[in-house]
């Protein structure tokens, strides 16, 4: 071999290595947040991960894919002033490290309630700083016709300790963020209601965009892809350069909007946490009734 096809030998292992090294993506990267049953099922055989059963605990005692831990919803939620709204760090940290979750575990999600509850979970870490967590698209459903075994064993499990440093306020509205943009609308700021069209039409905050969250799965609950969550969006004006804050009655349908667009590579996301429930209740906020009579003031006893 002369020295010439040496070179250009050395030359191609070098952009082998470096295509196959690149390859590899990251948490956070487009397209690397939702995964799908048969991948989950490798994960967890090779104990690389900590699968979590997001259903109720009731839901959770009936029937799990076997070794799952579960983490419900009232775990990660508090319901004062009003239901379904991010836990303090505390409440976080103590139930994540009694499932056995450490900082630097790899963490896979799934539910039977349509994604929501497994993206509020998803997001519930994120907003807390762990980045390894992803969403099984489909959730249960998809991992036992994958093969997973059913269950209803208690997963066994040690605590460890877990420990929360930060809190990413940007993932986050606040009533008062919402009320600028009703007062003051701006070109780069989306309001997204994600409830059903018959919860639009009975009142929604004055100039949402309304796509109802289940537009984001296929009807057997898998995920749609990047590509078709692209066109979606795009066609209701919803772009990625744009602020996107979401909402449905108490956000946790809303979660699983901001985990589609998310790992569409959309990342100027907020949840406005109180949603409909908190702006509904105050009778001083304005609500547009979607039947072209226009913006109507709130009557709402708020109870």
């Amino acid at each position: 071999m002369n020295n010439i096809s040496k070179l250009l030998l050395l030359i191609m292992i070098i952009l082998i290595t470096v295509t196959a090294c690149t390859s590899t993506k990251a948490p956070g990267e487009k397209g690397q947040e939702i995964i799908s049953a048969r991948d989950t099922l490798k994960s967890v055989s090779g104990e690389e991960a900590v699968l979590v059963d997001a259903q109720n605990s009731s839901a959770y005692k009936d029937g799990h894919v076997e070794g799952a831990v579960n983490i419900s919803r009232n775990d990660i939620t508090t319901f004062g002033p009003f239901p379904n709204m991010l836990a303090p760090a505390e409440k976080i940290e103590k139930v994540l490290g009694e499932k056995g979750i450490a900082n630097d575990s790899t963490v896979i999600v799934y539910d039977n309630n349509n994604n929501m509850d497994a993206a509020r979970l998803w997001w519930t870490m994120k907003v807390y700083g762990h980045e390894d967590v992803k969403v099984v698209s489909g959730g249960l459903k998809a991992l036992l016709k994958a093969g997973a075994e059913k269950s209803t064993l208690m997963a066994d499990m040690s605590a460890v300790k877990y420990e929360i440093t930060e809190k990413n306020e940007e993932m986050l509205a606040s009533r008062e963020d919402v009320k600028a943009e009703v007062n003051n609308p701006q070109d780069d700021v989306v309001l997204l209601d994600v409830r059903t069209q018959e919860e639009y039409n009975a009142g929604t905050i004055p100039a949402s965009v309304h796509l109802n969250y289940e537009y984001n799965n296929f009807d057997d609950g898998t995920f749609r892809p990047v590509r078709q969550i692209h066109t979606l969006y795009r066609d209701k004006e919803i772009t990625p350069e744009k602020t996107v804050i979401m909402y449905c009655k108490t956000s946790i349908r809303a979660a699983q909007t901001y985990l589609a667009l998310y790992n569409a590579g959309y990342r100027d996301l907020k949840i406005y946490d109180g949603a409909w429930i908190e702006w509904s209740s105050d009778t001083s906020l304005p609500v547009e009734i979607p039947d072209g009579t226009g913006i109507k003031t709130n009557f709402q006893d708020g109870s």
